[in-house]
Parts: structure tokens; sequence; C-alpha cells
């Protein structure tokens, strides 16, 4: 069905709703005869959406008079109605065709499909309403299969039940990928964003519209919302066996290439007249290689050793080289065709690339082989079993990240799985214990598993054998405090045991988090809260169990995280991708912000340095306050609020590669230099472009990371051992500077501009999974996801309103350079010369407040007042906006 060439039927309104307000979602309701349940869906949807910006769209292909019902009671629903009427002769595509004609119609930026008969509960709609307009997807299905998701009574019989599972197994087996992570691509309820979706591409027959969007955009990003499948209000169900066998032609026809012209993405079956092998023949080809490669392989082996009479390991070690060559020949030639461009740089490359993932291998082959060797086997034969041991990683890791090609750009199914499963219970944890105040004697009903119908989400995790005590807590600059039972390296600075563990805003904890048993794909189930003692619940689970890097956060008051104890031995991990987007929210419902930014301060001047990640904001610190006498306040993150001032956030610093040059440290030994030198090049922006081309897969990324910390641990130091400096409390920052790599130039930067730029800059420090799946479900102070992002915007945009913005591009790393010339000349001149710089606060200055009428107590180090004033560089104070401590 060509969408250009249908003409777009009159859409009617059935109503003046007041006030008018533009949907940002349209309810699609495609109606046949359904008289009876169009005034009762009118009536429930009215209150499951509340104050919701929707509208109602009814798509009407009837013969009796349900247009004339619904416009005699559309006036008496607040909601906006409207319709479109097809006639006989205009009702192309059935139901399916009547779901498009409503999405082109659609004044929202989604288009939400529900049943008129009531099947789809208004309330589960609604929950799907808000996961759309939430969550950064394209698709979002209503699963009866997962979850607290349930057919419930909505299948009358047996039979009807075994044809709605047998279907859906059927078409997941059909398109096991680009099904991949969807419980229910069979379902009638579902939401899809407008502009992700191609509709003159769908050409859908019968009910199955989903089926269609899902196979026809791979690329999609999809969320499901659990939900119990209601019985028929009224009517009948239009299910029969023309339409049962209308779903096989469907199905049928879907499993065929798409028209040539929906190839001009260069999708598998491009126009180029090259149609790439499917994965299980790659796999099967790849395999064909590496069977000759290993004959090459052995005669190599064999060659260097017996005839050379090079020490075996040796042998292998060249043996690899010429294998390697070999079999990258055989591919590029036979199997992948130059999947990935076929100039010579590219091909160059391709080798390189290949060439050193094989010799990584070979790092791990060769203690293999010597074993095998130790244990008897002869040389060429342990060699023949080590290469097939490998093979597998080997395929993947060509597949996946060499061979990358066209085919997979913009194509791949989201690799975590994202369920809204309001009511339900986290996988793989039991229901709340009873409350400690049950009286004596009284027994406990019987854990709820997972499996368990829905009920209250889950207190945090009790381990019998695991303690609840919180060994260390931090304040952060004094608005928010943390406990955990895991040291948190990055906090070090903040540590204050004197919080009490019952007075923290974030706990952490260790526990078992999700189901024993692994699974497919990753999955982060959000169960929203229900008010009261039962908070939002966010759990994180990964293929492994609860082997794998886990985590469940409740958020209510305090916020809860409960970690894995894969996750707990990798502190920077959880401090990182899970608790600092916490700490970011915490602080914005308190009116400050963590941006990510770095600060210093210059001669009494507050200087704030943005820029994308691995830009070289580091090095460019670090030059600054050897080079310049600064004083720090942070490198990677900075707390500040709306009046202009930045309080300090010392971070330990991230050495990078191109950072070791700016590090002037007489104080590491030659050990730790030659450590720091492997571990810079791990953590550098090549191994951070890496870890996101693996987050693009089906793998267990966060476990994956938090092993690679656990073995090559992030090379961080505190600033003072990295340069001799001093650090300050706080400052007013005046001067901003956005660097950039490029040609050198200077330009000035407007408000506005600044706000967009310095939130996308933070947003790229987020960009790691898991925080975009969790953030959406993050609600502080009775703030939501949106709201909180709202008020970072306000805090920011105040801040900045006293700060002059200017972006210092350079092509030689010379920002440390610029920056204290550029401040040199916009100083005042006294008497023919710059006046003298000034010299900011020393650190640190806790002043404990006295008693009223008593005189001021004496200054003790460590001590915190409640309520201190905040000193800048000018001399003024300012006193702190959320009533905490502020340094």
């Amino acid at each position: 069905m060509d969408g250009t060439r249908i003409p777009r039927p009159e859409c009617a309104e059935l109503n003046d709703p007041r006030p008018l307000v533009r949907p940002r979602l349209t309810l699609v309701v495609p109606t046949r005869n359904e008289r009876e349940s169009v005034p009762l869906l009118l009536r429930a949807l009215e209150p499951a959406f509340g104050e919701l910006p929707v509208e109602i769209l009814f798509v009407d292909d009837s013969d009796d008079d349900t247009p004339a019902t619904a416009a005699r009671h559309a006036p008496d629903c607040r909601l906006p109605v409207r319709m479109i009427h097809r006639e006989g002769g205009a009702r192309e595509g059935g139901l399916a065709g009547a779901v498009l004609a409503g999405a082109r119609q659609a004044r929202g930026e989604w288009a939400l499909v529900i049943d008129a008969d009531l099947q789809h509960p208004p309330e589960a709609a609604a929950a799907l309403a808000r996961t759309a307009l939430g969550h950064d997807v394209d698709i979002v299905v209503g699963t009866r299969y997962a979850g607290s998701g349930s057919t419930g009574d909505g299948l009358d019989g047996p039979v009807r039940r075994f044809v709605s599972r047998g279907s859906t197994l059927l078409t997941k087996a059909t398109f096991p990928h680009r099904l991949a992570g969807v419980s229910d691509p069979m379902s009638g309820l579902f939401a899809f964003r407008t502009a992700a979706i191609d509709m003159d591409r769908l050409s859908p027959l019968g009910f199955k519209v989903l089926l269609e969007l899902l196979v026809r955009h791979p690329g999609a990003r999809v969320a499901e919302v659990a939900y119990r499948f209601a019985p028929r209000a009224a009517g009948t169900s239009k299910a029969s066996l023309r339409e049962g066998l209308r779903f096989l032609r469907h199905l049928a026809r879907l499993r065929r290439p798409a028209p040539a012209a929906h190839r001009a993405d260069g999708g598998p079956h491009s126009s180029t007249g090259r149609r790439d092998l499917g994965a299980t023949a790659r796999f099967l080809a790849f395999g064909l290689v590496g069977l000759s490669g290993i004959a090459v392989n052995t005669a190599a082996l064999w060659f260097f050793h017996s005839v050379v009479g090079l020490q075996h390991l040796l042998g292998a070690t060249l043996a690899t080289q010429v294998s390697s060559l070999w079999n990258f020949a055989l591919l590029e030639t036979l199997v992948y065709r130059g999947g990935r461009g076929g100039d010579k740089r590219a091909v160059l490359v391709r080798g390189i690339a290949f060439l050193a993932l094989n010799n990584l291998l070979l790092l791990g082959r060769l203690p293999l082989l010597q074993w095998l060797v130790d244990s008897g086997i002869g040389l060429l034969t342990a060699n023949v079993l080590s290469l097939v041991v490998l093979f597998v990683a080997r395929f993947l890791f060509s597949d996946l990240l060499i061979y990358r090609g066209r085919r997979d750009d913009g194509a791949r199914r989201d690799p975590v799985r994202v369920l809204v499963a309001p009511g339900s219970v986290p996988p793989g944890t039991t229901a709340p214990a009873p409350a400690a105040s049950a009286p004596a004697g009284s027994t406990a009903s019987s854990p709820a598993t997972a499996s368990a119908p829905a009920g209250p989400a889950a207190a945090p995790g009790r381990h019998p054998k695991r303690p609840r005590y919180l060994t260390y807590r931090y304040d952060i600059a004094g608005t928010v405090t943390i406990g955990s039972q895991i040291r948190l390296p990055e906090l070090e600075f903040f540590r204050a045991q004197w919080v009490p563990p019952d007075a923290c805003d974030i706990t952490v904890r260790v526990g078992d988090v999700g189901r024993r048993l692994p699974r497919h794909r990753a999955v982060m189930t959000e169960i929203p809260g229900r008010g009261g003692r039962q908070p939002t619940t966010v759990q994180y689970e990964e293929q492994l169990g609860r082997l794998g890097a886990n985590f469940r956060v409740d958020i209510g008051d305090p916020i809860d995280v409960l970690v894995s104890p894969l996750l707990a031995r990798s502190p920077h991990v959880v401090y990182t991708n899970v608790l600092e987007a916490l700490l970011r929210f915490v602080l914005v419902a308190r009116g400050r912000m963590l941006l990510h930014s770095a600060t210093v301060e210059l001669g009494g001047t507050g200087v704030m340095l943005s820029a994308l990640t691995d830009t070289g904001k580091t090095s460019t610190v670090l030059r600054l306050l050897s080079e310049h006498g600064g004083r720090f306040l942070s490198d990677d993150m900075t707390v500040v609020d709306a009046t202009g001032n930045a309080l300090c956030f010392p971070k330990p610093l991230t050495i990078s590669a191109h950072t070791l040059h700016a590090v002037r440290s007489d104080d590491l030994t030659p050990h730790e230099w030659r450590r720091l030198q492997r571990q810079s090049r791990l953590h550098s922006k090549e191994g951070r472009s890496f870890a996101f081309t693996l987050a693009r897969h089906n793998l267990p990324i966060m476990g994956v990371n938090a092993v690679t910390q656990i073995l090559v641990p992030p090379p961080k130091y505190a600033v003072d051992r990295l340069v001799a400096c001093r650090l300050s409390s706080a400052v007013k920052v005046t001067e901003l500077f956005v660097i950039e790599r490029g040609a050198p130039r200077l330009s000035e930067l407007g408000h506005d501009e600044t706000v967009e730029r310095l939130l996308v800059n933070t947003e790229d420090a987020y960009g790691f999974p898991p925080f975009r799946y969790f953030a959406p479900a993050i609600t502080v102070d009775g703030l939501d996801h949106a709201r909180l992002r709202s008020r970072e915007r306000d805090v920011l945009s105040g801040f900045l309103s006293g700060v002059r913005t200017r972006v210092l591009a350079s092509d030689r790393f010379g920002w440390a350079d610029e920056i204290p010339r550029l401040l040199d000349a916009d100083r005042p001149v006294v008497n023919g010369r710059p006046a003298p710089l000034v010299d900011g606060h020393p650190w640190p200055h806790w002043m404990p407040e006295a008693p009223e009428g008593e005189p001021p107590l004496p200054v003790r180090s460590g001590a915190l007042p409640p309520h201190p004033a905040l000193r800048t560089d000018s001399g003024t104070s300012h006193e702190s906006e959320s009533g905490g401590r502020t340094p």
C-alpha cells in the first residue's frame, strides 16, 4: 500500500474541548460496527488519561450508526475527539489501513493504537502513553507475555489462547533478530513516534500492524508495557479462519526481501546488486576459512619449529602472523567482500584491526598451548586444539567489530530490553518482609516470586547473611548525603563519617539482584510506584543471571541502591554508571546542578572549561595549575547554583594517553609510571570508543566494563599528586571557555547557545549504558524526569547569566597557553601594568557556628557548619539556597 496514492480522508471534529491544548499523542481507535462500545470507551478514557496532552481519533469502517453514536457522546468528553469515516469503497487494508489512515491524520507526535471494545484497558493505555512520552524510544508495545502482563479473560477459551500463543512463537521464530527483545509482536495495543516510522514502506494485511512496524524498522528503539488483556465490553470478535490465513500470507510476504524502492539504506539486499550473507552463512563460511587457516598455521608452526629450530611459543607467534594474513585475504574476497568499503585505506585499516585481534587472542592462546604441551599432547595437535577453542571468539569479534558492515547501520535492535511492569515484583526478588513491628509469633506469608501475580514492589533486598550497616558516608557540598557499603573513591574527598546512616539521601548496599538463571538479553524493568511506601523501582539485569553486573534502585526517600557482588567489586562502575546519575538529579531537585565541566581559580578569577569527552580538558587543567599557579576546584564535574557560584567537586583525575604529557609529578614511582602508561592507553578515547561499539551489541556490557576495571583499574590520581597545586572551596565564575579541537579561533558565544552547548556536553558524560534506560523513571521530591530536566536548565541558565562565554579552538592542545593570555588582556591596567593577581581564599575554611549570644568557636579543620556563608573572590557571601552546608 503506497501512501502517496491514497487520498487523505476528511477528518471531522466531534467536540470543542476547553482548554485547547496541542496534543502530544493521538489515540487512534479503529472501529467497525462498535456503537455499543464507543460510549463506554469515551467515558473510560477521560479519567484514565487525566491531564495527559492527548486527543482521540476514531477511524471508522462501520456500516451501522457508530459515527452518529460517537458524534452524540463526544461533546460530553473533555478530550478532543475527531473521526475519519471511510466509505465502503475506500476501506483499503482493513483494520491495518485504518490505523495508517489515522496515523497520517494524527496531530500528536505519537500515535497510540487501542481497540474500541475495552479489551485494552484505558489505564494500561495511559501507562503506555506515559512511557512513550517519557522514554527515549520509537515504539512502545503493550505486552501480555512479560512482567505482570497476562491474557486474563480476554481470550475466551483454550483454543484462542493456544492460537494466540502459537502465532506469537511462530512470528518470533520467523524473525528472530528483528523481533529480538519483543515479547508480544502480535499485540493490538501499541504506540509509535510518527516521525520515526516511514509509513510509505508499510503495507500490512489484517490485524497485525505492529508486526510490520517492527519488521520494517529493525533499528527502532522499543519499550514494552505489561498489561492484563480484559474481556470484551461489547460486540463480537473479528477473528476468523479467513483472518488467520491472511496472517500466514502476510507473514510469508514479510519474510521475502523488501521491494527495491525500500533498499536505499544499503541494507542486506541493497541495490548494489551484491547480497550480504546471513549470520548463519557467514559463520559457516568463516568456519571453512578458519579450517584452511588452521592448516596454514600448523604448517607454518612445523616449519618454524622443526626446520628453523625456533622455540615452540615463538614459532606459534610467527605462525599466527602467516595464518592471519591468509585468513584475512580469504575473508575479504570470499566472505565479506569489502563489506565496509573497498578502497585501499579501508582494506588497510581492516587488515591492521584483524592482525591486532589475532595477536590479542594469541596472548590467551599461548598459555593454553603451553599447558597442553606440558600435559603430554603433541605440539601440532595442541596447536590445532588451541585454535579451535578460540574460533568462536575470533568469529564474533571479527563479525561484530571489524566487518560491521552497512547491513547493521541503523538496523540493529537495541541490546537492552525495556519493560514497564505496573504492579509487578522485581524479577528474582521476594515480596517485602513483614514489618518489624508485627506481633510476636506472627508468621509471614510465603514470598512472592517474580512469576507471582501482580503485587507491591519489593523492598530493598535483605540477604540474611549480609549486614545493612553503611560503612562509608559522604556529604556532597552540604546538599546530598550518601551512605554506602562499598568505598567510593570518587567521593573520598567528601567522606563524612559523622552523617548518621539513617539520615542518608542515597544508600548503596550489596546483595543478590535478579533471577538466578541466565537470560538471552539484558533487561531494564521499571515498576511504577504507587506513592507512600511503594516507590518506583528500576532493576537492570544482564545476561549472566545473578553472576552479572546487576543493580536495583528503589526511588523513594531515601533512594536505595542494591548492587550485585560483581558490580560491588568495581566501585568506579557503580559510581559512574549508576550513582552519579542519581546524585545529578537529587542536586537538581535541591537547586543545584552537577555540570560536566572543569573549574579553576586563576588569580581570583573563576574560570570554567567545558568540552566534549576526550577533547583535552584534563591536560589543560593540569597545565593551568602547574604553569600558572591556579587553584583547583574540579576536573570532570562541578556543582553550580543559579547565582553563578561553583563549588568544588575534586574527584580523582582519570589520566588518558594524551594527558600524560601534562603530568608534572616527582612523587610517582617508576612502577606507577609504567602502570600509568598501560592504564592510560586502555582508558583512553580509543578504549572508550571500543566500549561504545561493544555496547551496541547483545553483550553483558556492564559486566565487561566491571571486569575490565577490576583487572585494569582506571588510572585515577588526586590532582595534587599529579601536579603541585592548592585547592579552592568555591568561586564566583565569570569566565567560561568552551574548548574544541580544530583550526585556531576565538569567538563569543551567546547565553542561549551556551546553555544548549553545556547541556549537550553534560549529557555526553552519561552516554554509556544503562543511564538512558533508567533515567526516565527517576522522580525526586515530587519532580519527574521531565521536570527535573527543566529545572536543571533553569539552574544552568541562572548560573550563566553573569558569565562571559567564548569558544576557543586549538589544533595543538594550546588552550592552557591561550586562556591566561586572554585573562591578562582583559585585566584592568594600573600604572601602565596589569593589575596584580588577587590571591584566592585558602583551603579549607570550615567555620563552626557558635550558639547564639556566645563568642565564635575556634576554627577546627574538618568541622562543617550547618549554614555557612559561601565566600567568593569578590569578598561577598552567598547563603546556601538549599539550606544545606556549603564549604
